[in-house]
């Protein structure tokens, strides 16, 4: 069976304020073109096609596209991450068109989407962004057998409803959906098994433009909580990668990353799609196929005179980040740079050779807030934060993020 695995759109984001929803477009066109062409039997988003709860207009236009024009060619499943709605997302999941799948409920995240080719059955389990302050109740296992159960199910069965809430952390929610997996999986021998997951898997590298995750501090889940399937489809960091296991080994565990930089941190990323070819055994083979580049992302360092006397010109057609050196401040930096450089979309003022120029951090968009608000509790004090001071700061970051989210 042949998979297409694909995540992390964010339909709608920007680029330091450019808008990308024409370079996303052309991806949509790119992936269509090759569900088509490679005869793509299942294609799954592994989370995040939109980039906030409430997409725009445009956004979910684009989407509804893209959905109905892959699913023209091959199965497709879709789950919410942490930037999208579970509800908004899943909520005509019941009306949709054959062959679409929007796999968006905790409570049946157990029961899979089965496709069968000319070597049996393959099911595919749908794992929403799991936030454990939201779900560590419902995937509690129940007081009397210790097996995963919904709410709703266990209060129809008069199992006590206030049993004892899972673990404050992302791994035990998402082992507890994988008990669930394994559970119903044992009861379809011979079956081969793909889980379509949001998460932070231990020994990932991060860049700067995913929204932090972490809950009390940590935002990881170890590998081996996704045992017992053949090929894990995860979306949510934007480097495609693969995790844990070494080749030959199951389950074969990768993110396909975004299929356009959101960042500078991802200057060195080559976005692709991960064609995934599942054989009779459940052994996986993957093919990396690069995505289209609406325009290369680059950065430069030196003085404004050589930024401005054309020995960096390769570089005017590119997104970049400019570093201007000069000691002192040249007047008009930004609109000289940018008369220049049409696509520069950050021009900083690095100064050497300064006299006692201050040692101060440097802050972005995709600066660490809590290391910000660490650096604002030790310039106010005089004094590095404290356990507790970090503490309150982190339940605080957390507290704003999840009414944001929920919004």
């Amino acid at each position: 069976m042949r998979i297409l695995h694909t995540s992390d759109w964010h339909l709608g984001r920007t680029l330091h304020g450019v808008d990308l929803l024409e370079h996303q477009a052309a991806f949509v066109d790119h992936l269509v073109e090759l569900v088509a062409e490679r005869d793509v039997d299942v294609v799954v988003v592994a989370g995040d096609v939109y980039d906030r709860a409430v997409p725009s207009v445009p956004s979910v236009r684009l989407l509804g596209s893209a959905l109905r024009r892959l699913s023209e060619h091959a199965v497709v499943i879709v789950t919410p991450g942490n930037h999208d709605s579970a509800v908004r997302l899943g909520f005509a999941s019941e009306l949709m068109r054959p062959g679409l799948h929007v796999l968006a409920s905790v409570e049946t995240l157990d029961q899979p989407v089965v496709v069968a080719d000319e070597h049996g059955p393959v099911a595919f389990y749908g794992l929403p962004y799991l936030d454990p302050d939201t779900v560590r109740h419902t995937l509690a296992p129940t007081a009397d057998t210790g097996a995963a159960a919904d709410t709703g199910a266990a209060a129809d069965a008069g199992v006590d409803a206030e049993r004892p809430p899972l673990p404050r952390s992302h791994e035990a929610v998402v082992a507890a959906a994988m008990g669930r997996v394994r559970a119903d999986l044992a009861s379809r021998p011979g079956t081969r098994s793909v889980v379509v997951a949001h998460a932070f898997v231990s020994g990932g590298e991060a860049s700067e433009s995913e929204r932090d995750i972490r809950v009390g501090g940590v935002d990881s889940v170890p590998s081996a909580v996704l045992d017992g399937v053949d090929y894990v489809a995860l979306g949510h960091l934007h480097g495609a990668q693969r995790i844990g296991a070494s080749r030959g080994e199951r389950p074969v565990i990768r993110y396909s990353g975004s299929p356009v930089a959101f960042s500078f941190g991802e200057l060195g990323h080559v976005k692709s799609t991960a064609l995934v070819d599942l054989d009779a055994g459940g052994g996986a083979t993957v093919e990396l196929v690069p995505a289209p580049v609406p325009r290369r992302l680059a950065e430069v360092t030196d003085t404004l005179e050589h930024l401005l006397d054309g020995r960096h010109d390769e570089l005017r057609d590119a997104w970049l980040r400019v570093h201007v050196t000069d000691p002192v401040h040249p007047e008009r930096l930004y609109s000289r740079v940018k008369a220049h450089f049409p696509h520069a979309l950050v021009v900083l003022h690095e100064p050497i050779g300064a006299v006692d120029a201050p040692a101060l951090r440097l802050v972005t968009a995709e600066t660490d807030p809590l290391e910000v608000a660490a650096d604002f509790v030790a310039f106010a004090s005089g004094a590095p934060a404290t356990d507790a001071e970090l503490a309150a700061v982190r339940h605080a970051y957390e507290t704003a993020r999840s009414a944001e989210e929920s919004a």
